[in-house]
């Protein structure tokens, strides 16, 4: 899935693998999982955000603060909970591995539509380093995995986004960054852990205030025809595709903005129509969420602060319609006076009912913007979202977290139910609201084209617990009904041992039929240890396999992907 980035709350501060053994008292180790791809140049060494002769000065204070980190580490952490406990956090498919540079593959299967002449990435949280304890499945380094086609020939990469993170722990050798989810594991190693991070602030170490804290490693989004890396804890890295099939990391972007600001949403919206791209970021302090809106020339607009909002939600995405912006005010929230609790500043508040903001889309203030209640809806993904009878009615269709309770602590458990919500406009109430499926389902996508518009086909991934991805399905939403109570009408499993990802949605033809495309995604086999890139018939009762390449290093389970034609690359 993707996720609330760890590093999003550095502001406060100014599964079984038996390579993990043991790593509370071992020094963390560089990823070395496939040795022979990591030696090659890296094409960004030359940015790197800190001067050789403040590096030369760092070496006796880096020394000093990584033996601080090891006493807290081997002797204050309470005894660590299984969602940062990176003995199982770390274990199966969620493994590390190292970069591999441009590599052709294998069609094993069938062969690859001359629509999908592009590049398809998968976004993901790898770390740099084992980790030590205690460690989030949201901690991980962003790390890309590309698949680049063309004329039905594959070439497959995987990279880093080479933030400031991870440039800079990268030079030490070891990580130092602290994380909301994961740092905070009792009262002493809190306290101990505020202060050391303190003094790596005020004595130079690292600077997140002017060069960001982010990991990058939750999606990717083509804004304003360039490609950018996001997470939420940061602003957007932007990245490039290079002739042969690599991945170059250009640097954090922050839109032209004329106003200063530190992170913004991994989902933002795009409107296929006008290119327009629209975006929040959440707060610890008034206002709590900010809205703003990023135009077809790549310029961010003035920000909409939203002062409505009561506290901090940790909102992981939103909808848009061609008239609203539409926000959940989630009973995940951030409270940091749980840190002097020794506890992550992220909770459940059980006793808040969410609530549904509605605010123009071209607002320029949030005052003609109205909230709803709507009981136990927590969403994690939207997947789209319209208005119907002339603008009196909007429709939203996104995963809601059923399980609410075990979204921080035991995500791999929690239960995401797919849900249509009508809400009238006029009476600014919800008129119905039905589950489309019986079934766990969430990273429901549609055809991209159909963006803020009716549509009538959701394909989503089909979730096991734990959770795992072991299949994917097809909705008709015209099936939606009072009486109807599963909208599947299609659907394909990936067998015995095989694990997927999020599907992607490439059309065929774009004056074609909304389903006229092809499902695109990443698996792999636990049994054979083999990953594919699979290519299934959207159109097909069986969306079936029509392509299947085999790619030559393993792709970890991860978040969210993109499809970019071969168009979009060469003239943005």
């Amino acid at each position: 899935m993707e996720t609330l980035s760890s590093s999003s709350f550095l502001p406060i501060f100014s599964r079984s693998n038996s390579s993990f053994l043991g790593i509370e008292k071992s020094p963390p180790r560089k990823i070395t999982a496939n040795s022979s791809f990591t030696n090659f140049p890296d094409p960004v060494r030359s940015k790197h955000p800190i001067s050789e002769n403040k590096r030369e000065k760092q070496p006796l204070l880096a020394n000093l603060f990584k033996s601080v980190d090891d006493f807290i580490c081997n002797h204050l952490d309470s005894p660590l909970r299984p969602s940062v406990d990176p003995k199982r956090v770390l274990s199966g498919n969620f493994s590390p591995v190292d970069e591999l540079p441009p590599t052709p593959c294998e069609v094993v299967e069938g062969s690859l539509p001359s629509c999908l002449d592009g590049v398809y990435f998968r976004n993901g949280p790898n770390p740099q380093f084992i980790p030590r304890v205690p460690y989030h499945i949201f901690d991980g380094d962003g790390m890309l995995h590309m698949i680049k086609i063309s004329n039905g020939k594959a070439t497959f990469c995987s990279r880093y986004v080479k933030t400031y993170k991870y440039m800079v722990e990268r030079d030490l050798g070891h990580p130092i960054f602290p994380s909301g989810f994961a740092s905070f594991n009792g009262l002493m190693a809190s306290s101990a852990r505020v202060g050391l991070t303190v003094a790596r602030v005020l004595t130079g170490q690292y600077n997140p205030i002017v060069n960001g804290s982010g990991t990058a490693n939750t999606s990717v989004a083509l804004i304003a025809g360039k490609l950018y890396a996001l997470g939420e804890g940061d602003l957007p890295y932007e990245i490039q595709v290079t002739s042969d099939g690599d991945i170059i990391t250009i640097g954090r972007h922050d839109f032209q903005s004329s106003e200063p600001f530190m992170s913004m949403t991994a989902h933002p919206k795009i409107d296929p129509d006008t290119g327009e791209t629209f975006a929040f970021r959440f707060h610890v302090i008034p206002p709590f969420l900010t809205f703003f809106r990023v135009g077809s020339d790549g310029r961010k607009g003035p920000d909409v602060p939203i002062f409505s909002m009561k506290s901090t939600a940790l909102m992981h995405d939103f909808v848009v319609t061609k008239k609203y912006a539409i926000f959940n005010d989630v009973q995940m929230v951030i409270s940091p006076l749980e840190i002097l609790r020794g506890r992550p500043p992220m909770k459940v508040d059980s006793a808040k009912v969410p609530r549904l903001g509605i605010i123009d889309r071209y607002a320029n203030d949030e005052s003609g913007m109205w909230w709803i209640d709507v009981p136990e809806f927590n969403m994690l993904h939207s997947v789209n979202a319209w208005e119907e009878d002339d603008g009196e009615t909007i429709v939203m269709v996104a995963s809601n977290l059923t399980s609410v309770e075990l979204t921080l602590e035991g995500l791999d458990l929690a239960e995401l139910m797919l849900e249509e919500i009508r809400i009238s406009v006029k009476d600014k109430k919800v008129v119905t609201r039905r589950p489309l499926s019986t079934k766990v389902l969430d990273l429901g996508v549609i055809n991209p084209a159909y963006a803020g518009k009716n549509n009538r086909y959701v394909f989503g991934a089909l979730i096991a617990t734990p959770r795992t991805t072991t299949g994917v399905v097809k909705l008709d939403l015209s099936l939606s009904s009072d009486d109807c109570h599963d909208c599947i009408v299609a659907s394909r499993m990936y067998g015995p041992g095989y694990f997927g990802n999020e599907p992607f949605f490439v059309p065929n033809d774009p004056a074609g039929d909304e389903d006229d495309g092809f499902l695109v995604t990443y698996v792999h086999n636990e049994i054979t240890q083999e990953s594919k890139f699979l290519v299934m018939d959207a159109k097909s009762p069986t969306l079936e396999i029509v392509a299947s390449v085999k790619l030559p290093g393993r792709v970890p389970t991860g978040f969210h992907g993109l499809f970019v034609s071969q168009d979009h690359l060469t003239n943005p």
